[in-house]
């Protein structure tokens, strides 16, 4: 049996109360759906919209609205959700018109309920796989200080966002101790306005993040709520206690998450050994505008100099393909890396916010 968070949604369109009834009670009880039975067909289409189904049932001869016309309004509105069309006159007819209409399954009345149940478990799994397949990607991105993941992927979240993926950023202090926490706080939101991410920034105390709680905590909620397919952090191989500390809260945080890799920072030893060279031509200038927010650093920092970070992107290249590519220590591997690989060029980007 399915968990309340799993389970089914089906929407019924039936005129005849009983025969509404009799489904809703057959697929509640055998199928452990969560049901709508719609019995005034006029209002269907904006109670679809609002209940999100995994499967909508309807009748075909109904007043208002005819099954038919339902289908052709839902394959314009929701192209992806499976329909079911049903009616009490067995007509070649009909079943021709709801095949062209491009229904799921026709039936005829009476539905055994096993039937019933059977189509609509199938139709349900099969638009959710169809649905998880066709989502973007979540990224989140995860540093101990402002520009800690601009510095180290900006170029691939750049090439993230360009591929349509939800790119996230938690920024686990303000960096009091590299300027003014106010100052770094405006220039991480205009950052990730720029690049068009959601950001959360909390405020450990700089220099004194810790491995533990509340890091782990703050990193695992941020985990649930985002629920990332990918997530890029900070290096065991790190002179900076925070970065360390951020690297293992993050690992225990993330333990359920299917790929984690590690970025390198300025303060990275010669031990950071990546495995993956993520190519990012064609973001380098992305990458640049992303750094270049953070002009309290930039003027002090000279690992942020244009020329700087181009020469490192560069050095790396030799690895990987492409001109110019962003190292990566690959912790965990089931998800797709190859997004930030494409050569689409920027594009424009939404607006990010602040959490």
């Amino acid at each position: 049996m399915t968990n309340a968070l799993q389970k089914y949604r089906v929407c019924v369109i039936e005129d005849d109360p009983d025969v509404a009834l009799y489904m809703k009670t057959v697929l509640e009880k055998k199928a452990d759906a969560v049901v709508l039975a719609i019995t005034v067909p006029s209002t269907a289409l904006r109670s679809i919209a609002e209940f999100e189904p995994d499967v909508v049932i309807t009748d075909i001869e109904m007043p208002g609205i005819s099954g038919l016309d339902l289908l052709k309004e839902l394959r314009a509105t929701h192209p992806g959700l499976p329909v079911v069309v049903m009616t009490a006159h067995v007509s070649v007819d009909y079943a021709v018109s709801a095949l062209r209409a491009q229904a799921d399954e026709f039936l005829t009345k009476p539905i055994a309920s096993a039937d019933l149940v059977s189509i609509v478990t199938r139709l349900a799994e099969e638009g959710r796989t169809r649905k998880a397949a066709q989502a973007p990607q979540v990224v989140l991105a995860i540093g101990a200080h402002p520009d800690d993941v601009e510095i180290g992927v900006g170029g691939i979240l750049s090439a993230h966002r360009e591929a349509g993926n939800d790119v996230v950023i938690l920024t686990l202090s303000r960096g009091a101790r590299g300027g003014d926490a106010d100052n770094r706080q405006h220039e991480s939101l205009a950052a990730a306005e720029r690049l068009g991410a959601r950001l959360f920034l909390e405020d450990l105390e700089d220099t004194q993040i810790v491995a533990s709680d509340p890091t782990v905590g703050i990193i695992e909620r941020v985990v649930a709520e985002v629920r990332p397919d990918i997530v890029y952090t900070h290096s065991a191989h790190d002179r900076h206690q925070d970065h360390r500390a951020v690297h293992a809260a993050t690992l225990v945080a993330t333990r359920a998450v299917r790929t984690v890799c590690c970025y390198q920072s300025p303060s990275a030893t010669i031990d950071y050994r990546p495995t993956r060279f993520v190519p990012i031509d064609g973001f380098t200038d992305a990458k640049l505008a992303l750094l270049d927010c953070f002009r309290s650093q930039t003027e002090l920092r000279t690992y942020l100099e244009p020329d700087f970070v181009l020469a490192t992107a560069r050095y790396w290249s030799r690895f990987g393909g492409g001109a110019s590519c962003e190292p990566l220590e690959v912790i965990k591997d089931t998800a797709d890396l190859s997004v930030p690989a494409s050569s689409m060029t920027p594009g424009s980007r939404a607006k990010g916010t602040i959490q």
